[in-house]
């Protein structure tokens, strides 16, 4: 997967170049509240346009299911990018079309144009050709920059790639480069840790990774439907006993490839699930039918702490408890101070990704010390479950049009 078409090795002086960056931005009364996915793509526009190219933006934003809807327009954006880059960043309000290819027209060397939202048009998400051909018609060469939209085949993120010289922008390079690190040809020992409510909403991450790393922890509620699995009695907690036959299928897989399963020896259980309520610490087979597991507890910490001292390579994904609501966020806290202090005193590689997981090592005040943290979302659990992304595989030396 590394051997993508990188946006250094194009010829881009007088071209124009399509460059499909991610701006689906949070906004409030027409106003960017989160500029950090509009900063994420400013190395790749400084490095097009100091190259003297004429940089095209293409964006979604929201889901308008191919009508024009006001509120999803892109217009709001471009103040703020303009803001950021210190130069002008001209507004198209239509796509494709004559008047967008006007606006291209009338570019300079080293001018940035944002056009609408590619979302306005049913063409977008269908991956229509003739969508595609519209949007491959305003270029000389294409950039996809937006690894966290890479998980769709949409017509500006596969569809057009297939019908330009198509390059990975820096954002996007710097994202495949710290996963295939992570995952595909890992310093060892490699442990995964892997939290969230439910096994079903991660069941190929799960069998994926059991084949992959050499330790995966398992904590937040997908533990304990994998504690059920082995005839520990999880109280109330939120389990999926249906899932039974799986969770074992997965523990065999491990077991098969050499893969070390940890899971909780101790757990803060409560009979409530509500901020502060009366908690008590308890061994995991000794969980009252009217309890409920909520957090890790500290033998589990300490343990996890162990292991990652073994590894040289960590992945993160999911919270290792109710995190959102106190005190259930202290042992995914204490995890991830432990997993930053490995990376500043010995170099431990720490890749996170996935929205809670973020939200976690923010409140941790450790995301500085990661040394990568994805906000992909969809498109790092879709990797990590080895699925192939359409908008990476186009852009591999093998695949669209020779640049």
């Amino acid at each position: 997967m590394t051997q993508i078409r990188r946006i250094q090795d194009a010829e881009v002086a007088g071209k124009r170049v399509l460059v499909r960056v991610d701006f689906n931005v949070p906004m409030k009364d027409g106003q960017v509240t989160d500029a950090t996915r509009l900063v994420s793509a400013i190395p790749t526009i400084e490095h097009l346009t100091g190259a003297g190219a004429k940089v095209i933006l293409l964006a979604h934003f929201g889901r308008p299911k191919g009508q024009r809807v006001a509120e999803m327009s892109l217009e709001p954006v471009a103040q703020p990018l303009a803001d950021l880059l210190g130069v002008a960043v001209d507004f198209c309000t239509e796509t494709t079309g004559d008047e967008a290819l006007s606006a291209v027209a009338d570019m300079q060397p080293g001018d940035v144009l944002l056009l609408e939202n590619t979302r306005f048009h049913a063409g977008e998400e269908a991956n229509d050709p003739a969508f595609a051909k519209d949007l491959a018609d305003l270029g000389d060469i294409y950039v996809n920059d937006a690894f966290s939209a890479a998980h769709r085949a949409h017509a500006s993120t596969e569809g057009v790639a297939r019908l330009l010289p198509a390059y990975a922008g820096l954002a996007m390079q710097r994202e495949i480069d710290h996963l295939v690190a992570a995952l595909e040809a890992p310093e060892r020992p490699v442990i995964a840790l892997v939290g969230g409510a439910k096994v079903s909403t991660k069941l190929d991450l799960l069998k994926n990774l059991v084949k992959k790393v050499d330790i995966l922890f398992v904590g937040g509620g997908m533990a304990n439907t994998l504690l059920h699995a082995q005839g520990i009695r999880v109280g109330a907690s939120l389990c999926e006993r249906d899932l039974v036959d799986t969770a074992r299928a997965i523990l065999a897989t491990a077991e098969e490839s050499g893969c070390r399963i940890m899971l909780p020896s101790d757990v803060v259980v409560a009979k409530e699930f509500k901020p502060n309520p009366e908690t008590r610490l308890a061994a995991v087979n000794d969980v009252a039918d009217d309890e409920m597991i909520l957090d890790c507890g500290p033998a589990t910490v300490v343990a996890l702490a162990m292991a990652m001292e073994e590894a040289k390579t960590l992945i993160w994904n999911g919270p290792l408890g109710a995190f959102e609501t106190p005190p259930f966020e202290t042992a995914t806290v204490a995890a991830a101070q432990q997993a930053a202090t490995a990376v500043r005193e010995r170099g431990l590689v720490a890749v996170a990704g996935g929205g809670d997981t973020v939200a976690a090592l923010n409140q941790a005040g450790v995301s500085n010390d990661f040394s990568f943290i994805s906000t992909a979302g969809g498109a790092f659990l879709e990797w990590m479950e080895g699925k192939a992304l359409p908008g990476v595989g186009v852009l591999k030396d093998e695949t669209g049009v020779a640049a």
